[in-house]
């Protein structure tokens, strides 16, 4: 092959890129994988990961000058010195505001694989339906029955751990051994079990940290400092896991500093020829073609590429003929819930630091609940003791020592709420091309908002945390709204959305963009709904899915 020519090009090596690179390499293409930012290798570059907070000048808080910097990353937890390199930046790379979006990216190798909270949960058969249902958005081109096996897949190579519950709400997946709930978190399971006759059910939170060795990975080690990347590689990422099992194949290229400005296509044959870079090292355009292209740059950046390709036969882009490019952007609302405080525990203390909290599935509009609003919401939070007491006069010294040694009173519970927000089609991203970022390119402008339904959902996200809690006996329980802006989720979805229909949808029921079918989309642009529960596993059940039909398609010289 020539040196700029492959059989498939991937863009992105987050979750969905990574999924992509592994399953083309090991069914026998030849895969280039573009990366913008840079290499992070692992174990290597996990440059943080060993440190203790004493270690850090700030004591992994933020400065003054990190504020003022990153005045889009400082709205919420991620703005602090313990990860600031693995976070765009707001100045190289900008976007535009008709309405208030946070947008928090990792623009590396792995991406925000690296990054993630790992909780992985299968849709459930309702999820897929609801569309159809209560006429939101479009209909899904897929049900459960399509992906279920691919869930089980993705489950099996990523490592998912979590407690069987047989609930139709949150499907069971093929799990490792579950991760143990404290003491507190099984009490407070119990007297919901019983209060509500099994119907709302407490579990540990399905997450992606390995708790048995696994493909040359070592077993989570509960030290809780998953996002500076992992050593053992026991949380599942693309340097963990994908990335190794395609370099393994002999058939990866990965290259880095390679931010995809366009895809190339021939309006002749349909198709596209592959994509042109701007190496962020030199400056200079590159082309590279291929006979399919795998678009996983994230949500939004997968858009932007589409909106920035074919412009001279479509003026908003590749894949904009159905007028739906750019629109129907979800993310999950959540800050909100409830918290108090569980006495009887005081000789009880937690053990080590699980990397995971705990799950409370959906409830509302579920059988035969029926509330104001349509779509529901699940619970993450958990239970936790601490040391310390919270006594001013305790901030030096051999007081404060004293004073950290010691177990705090009483445990506190917490809930917070995580809802599904609807597709609305005025919900959307464009591009602004009167601002530039580092490189000259337009950037996104997003016109994004919560409507009523998703704000009628949070009057009972924080009441239903309330009861619940009161109902397992928790003391001086308080509710709370810290407040939402979309984006603040870090699960931007749609704005290529899967469909039926060429003049509805952006993509066919196997990802293809029905503009160029040898153009696949599999990360959350893809997304048709939002469900409430976390998407990351459904992005590698999809991808997975996706692989395997392009690959037959090639050989049968349907590409």
């Amino acid at each position: 092959m020539a040196d700029n020519t492959y059989d498939a090009i991937v863009v992105g090596s987050g979750i969905s890129g990574g999924w992509a690179a592994k399953e083309l390499t090991e069914k026998g293409l030849k895969v280039l994988l573009l990366e913008r930012g840079r290499d992070i290798e692992h174990v290597k570059d996990y440059v943080n990961a060993n440190k203790e907070s004493w270690e850090f000048p700030h004591r992994g808080g933020r400065t003054q000058k990190m504020i003022e910097e990153y005045p889009k990353l400082k709205r919420d937890y991620p703005l602090n010195e313990v990860v600031l390199d693995m976070w765009a930046s707001d100045k190289d790379s900008p976007y535009t505001e008709t309405k208030p979006f946070s947008w928090f990216r990792g623009y590396h190798v792995g991406g925000r694989s690296l990054l993630w909270g790992r909780h992985s949960y299968r849709w459930n058969k309702e999820d897929f339906e609801a569309n159809q249902k209560d006429g939101h958005g479009v209909d899904w081109p897929i049900r459960y029955e399509d992906l279920a096996s691919w869930y089980g897949y993705a489950e099996r190579f990523a490592g998912i751990q979590g407690m069987k519950e047989g609930l139709d709400v949150l499907p069971d997946g093929d799990f490792m051994p579950p991760m143990d709930l404290n003491i507190v978190e099984k009490d407070i399971r119990e007297k919901l079990k019983k209060h509500y006759n099994n119907k709302r059910i407490l579990t540990v939170g399905r997450t992606a940290n390995i708790t048995v060795p696994h493909n040359n990975r070592t077993n989570c080690q509960y030290r809780n400092r998953c996002w500076r990347g992992c050593p053992f590689g026991a949380y599942f990422s693309t340097q963990s896991a994908t990335l190794p099992a395609a370099m393994a194949t002999g058939n990866l290229t990965l290259r880095p500093f390679s931010l995809v400005t366009k895809v190339n296509y021939n309006k002749d044959t349909k198709k596209a020829t592959g994509v042109e870079i701007i190496d962020t090292t030199d400056n200079k355009t590159y082309e590279f073609k291929s006979k399919i292209v795998f678009l996983c740059a994230s949500s939004f950046n997968s858009t932007w590429v589409l909106m920035n390709s074919a412009t001279d036969i479509w003026p908003d882009g590749l894949g904009s003929s159905s007028g739906e490019l750019g629109h129907n952007v979800m993310d999950h609302h959540f800050r909100t819930g409830a918290g108090g405080t569980v006495e009887g525990f005081s000789d009880k203390y937690e053990y080590g630091r699980r990397p995971s909290g705990i799950y409370l599935p959906r409830f509302r509009n579920y059988y035969d609940d029926k509330r104001d609003y349509v779509r529901g919401f699940g619970y993450q939070g958990g239970a936790g003791r601490g040391r310390g007491a919270e006594v001013a006069e305790f901030t030096i010294g051999a007081d404060l020592k004293e004073a950290m040694s010691i177990p705090r009173d009483n445990w506190h519970m917490g809930l917070t709420g995580f809802g599904e927000m609807l597709p609305y089609h005025e919900n959307k991203i464009t591009l602004n091309k009167n601002v530039k970022d580092k490189w000259g390119l337009p950037v996104l402008d997003m016109d994004v908002e919560i409507k009523e339904n998703e704000i009628k959902m949070r009057e009972d996200m924080q009441n239903d945390a309330k009861e619940m809690l009161e109902a397992a006996g928790v003391k001086n329980v308080n509710t709370y709204d810290a407040g939402y802006e979309v984006g603040m989720g870090i699960h931007e979805m749609g704005t290529a959305r899967m469909g039926r229909d060429p003049k509805t949808s952006v993509l066919n029921g196997n990802n293809q963009v029905w503009d160029a079918t040898n153009v696949f989309v599999t990360d959350g642009a893809c997304m048709t709904s939002a469900s409430c529960v976390n998407p990351s596993l459904t992005y590698m059940a999809l991808t997975a899915r996706a692989a395997e039909f392009a690959v037959n398609e090639l050989k049968k010289g349907n590409l």
